[in-house]
């Protein structure tokens, strides 16, 4: 990856139509879509020449079993697509200087890993469910609480201060102080999790990521640009105006990867892919100081997660299931639903939300 930014081309202080970050954000966007789909082909046949495939007969439900049994075989650890797309586009036409960057990209590479850990455990031992939970949610704390420290240091040297604003009631706000690093620890993991556990059926995950990273896309630019901020009267939050381009590069990634993933998938994130995915946009949210905007945009990964809180929490107190099946999606399956439709009503929700989550920002 070569940073053009280093030849002067492409630098923040330089004006002309090439330093536009709306020009950078779109190539960005198609360059991350076209290595998407080219390295996509390449590690597919890649994947299925070393049997890196899903196993179904993993889960404890037979309907589960029975309902993807098309599945098997497939081959998974896919997100590794995406990492690499958004890295070689992040690379090209992003300032590497900028501190948002760095963090985003070390947060990606940090889940990335726990999710690599994750799948190969399950790949090399067929016995093996991968990480236990408790560990895997360990790490993510830890990656969590590492990035929550960068954050109260970033926000303090911006003077943006930690307060947590409410959407409509702008000029309402919660000062958190310290305890803004165990907030967005939680936030991290929470979101990191959320997506991951969203991604069982084709194409539903990364569908509603890509309009998740649309949407912060246009965010990050108003809240970044002090002009364009104090017209929409949100909070400027400087150096943010450069997520926008990291935002395309996650959605352009995610369109090409969407090409192989979209049902009949050709190939799976795995946990790799989700929760890194789930990671940054959770990070982004965090630093354009929109944490709130990303539950209403993020509404089908969050009510997917709480399906799987609830469950399992009323489970233990009554021994009552409240759903069918939890996450949310396989509920729907055990009533009927085929998964195509699941799949693209998930998508029309997240579309609307995003819709209301634009409104409600610039309400």
């Amino acid at each position: 990856m070569y940073n053009y930014l280093n030849m002067g081309l492409l630098s923040p202080s330089t004006s002309g139509v090439v330093d536009d970050v709306i020009l950078r954000s779109s190539l960005a966007a198609l360059t991350a879509f076209v290595a998407s789909l080219l390295l996509g082909t390449k590690f597919i046949e890649k994947l299925r020449e070393c049997k890196v495939s899903e196993d179904v007969s993993k889960t404890p439900s037979e309907t589960i079993k029975r309902l993807h049994a098309d599945k098997k075989g497939t081959p998974t650890m896919g997100g590794i697509t995406i990492l690499l797309s958004v890295f070689i586009a992040t690379g090209i036409w992003c300032d590497l200087t900028n501190s948002s960057i760095v963090a985003l990209l070390s947060a990606a590479l940090g889940l990335g890993a726990l999710g690599f850990a994750d799948d190969y455990i399950k790949l090399t031992n067929k016995h093996s469910m991968g990480l236990s939970d408790r560990t895997k949610l360990f790490f993510q704390l830890v990656i969590g609480l590492l990035l929550g420290i960068f954050l109260y240091q970033h926000f303090s040297d911006l003077d943006v201060g930690t307060r947590i604003t409410l959407p409509i009631l702008k000029d309402t706000a919660l000062e958190l102080g310290w305890f803004y690093v165990v907030l967005a620890m939680f936030y991290i993991a929470w979101t990191s999790n959320a997506v991951n556990i969203t991604d069982g059926l084709d194409g539903l995950a990364i569908g509603c990521a890509i309009m998740a990273s649309l949407v912060f896309c246009v965010v990050a630019y108003v809240v970044g640009d002090w002009e364009t901020s104090r017209f929409f009267g949100v909070q400027h939050v400087p150096g943010t105006k450069e997520l926008s381009i990291f935002c395309a590069a996650l959605a352009g990634s995610g369109l090409g990867f969407l090409w192989y993933n979209g049902f009949p998938a050709q190939t799976f994130m795995g946990d790799i892919g989700s929760l890194s995915v789930g990671g940054v946009l959770a990070l982004v949210a965090l630093l354009t100081k929109q944490e709130i905007l990303l539950v209403l945009i993020g509404i089908v990964f969050m009510v997917e997660a709480m399906s799987v809180f609830i469950q399992v929490v009323v489970f233990k107190v009554s021994g009552r299931r409240v759903f069918r099946c939890a996450p949310l999606h396989h509920h729907f399956q055990f009533i009927g639903w085929p998964e195509t439709k699941i799949t693209v009503r998930f998508w029309i929700l997240t579309a609307v939300m995003s819709l209301l989550g634009l409104l409600v920002f610039r309400i």
